[in-house]
């Protein structure tokens, strides 16, 4: 991982350039007779000074400024000056939103099953003077912390928890890094688990101990419905033993129903052709569609 800040140059494009303006001015009145070799090698000297001393910074970057060793202040954005020598830009820190990753790999759940999460953590540094003087490497800081907590955490849940309430686990992860940088002046604004990994072992196990749940579930809908449709014949029985009319009716059309197609073959209990007539309808039917024929 890359640090967002960056080491001062002594000289960037805008010193160049006026030591270059100035060093050519000075060549020509050398050349011209109007400065002798000490004024052209004083002047030079002092031209260099005044190029170290222009000093810029990006918008989004503030410059760490050391006097004699001692933290004076923050420069930038913008154009700004020092005093070379004296003065000395430690560094540019970013202060825009940052994303670093950070895994946590085989370790331990609650229910001591191994598993492998990758995370993301956006922070961003609000207060450049503590970043630069609380701790020396700040970004290694953030993800060393991050891992830590984000291992503490798995630590306290089981993996079932984990696979359901990653935003709950994200948000108190957010917590906890959030707690521990601010003192540096450091705000991790948003944590998110981008993907947990379990053992390809377990993963089959599970999968087959969901697919038994679904067959359970299957065979329970079956048996429910079997309940039902009992409870439905059951309750046609008593509609059909004191009505012999309509028991024949259903017969009839049960008949009307089966023959609807060519070639069909109906075959039906013995007790039905004498309960329902079936025996009688049936001969009628099928002289029906002889003389059809």
């Amino acid at each position: 991982m890359t640090d967002h800040s960056r080491r001062v140059k002594w000289f960037n494009p805008l010193s160049i350039a006026v030591f270059v303006i100035t060093g050519a001015i000075l060549a020509w009145l050398f050349i011209a007779g109007i400065i002798n070799l000490t004024a052209l090698v004083i002047l030079g000297c002092l031209a260099l000074y005044i190029s170290a001393a222009i000093q810029i910074a990006d918008q989004w970057e503030k410059a760490v400024v050391l006097r004699m060793g001692k933290y004076t202040g923050l420069k930038g954005p913008g154009l700004f000056f020092i005093l070379p020598v004296v003065d000395r830009i430690e560094t540019y820190i970013d202060q825009r939103i940052r994303v670093t990753d950070f895994t946590a790999e085989k370790t331990l759940t609650m229910d001591t099953v191994p598993v492998n999460v990758d995370a993301v953590v956006y922070w961003t540094v609000w207060d450049v003077e503590k970043a630069a003087l609380e701790v020396r490497k700040y970004v290694k800081a953030v993800t060393y912390i991050a891992k830590t907590a984000l291992r503490d955490i798995i630590g306290k849940h089981d993996l079932a928890d984990l696979l359901h309430n990653r935003d709950k686990i994200a948000e108190a992860l957010q917590k906890i890094l959030d707690e521990n940088t601010n003192p540096w002046g450091i705000s991790c604004q948003n944590v998110g688990i981008k993907d947990i990994v379990i053992p390809a072992t377990l993963s089959d196990a599970m999968s087959k101990q969901a697919q038994a749940e679904r067959e359970r579930q299957a065979r329970i809908i079956l048996g429910t419905a079997e309940t039902e449709i009992s409870e439905k014949f059951a309750a046609a029985a008593q509609k059909y033993q004191n009505n012999p009319i309509a028991l024949q009716l259903r017969g009839m059309n049960m008949l009307f129903e089966g023959l609807k197609e060519k070639g069909s073959l109906i075959i039906v209990p013995s007790s039905a052709l004498e309960s329902m007539n079936l025996g009688a309808m049936g001969g009628l039917s099928a002289l029906a569609e002889k003389n059809k024929t």
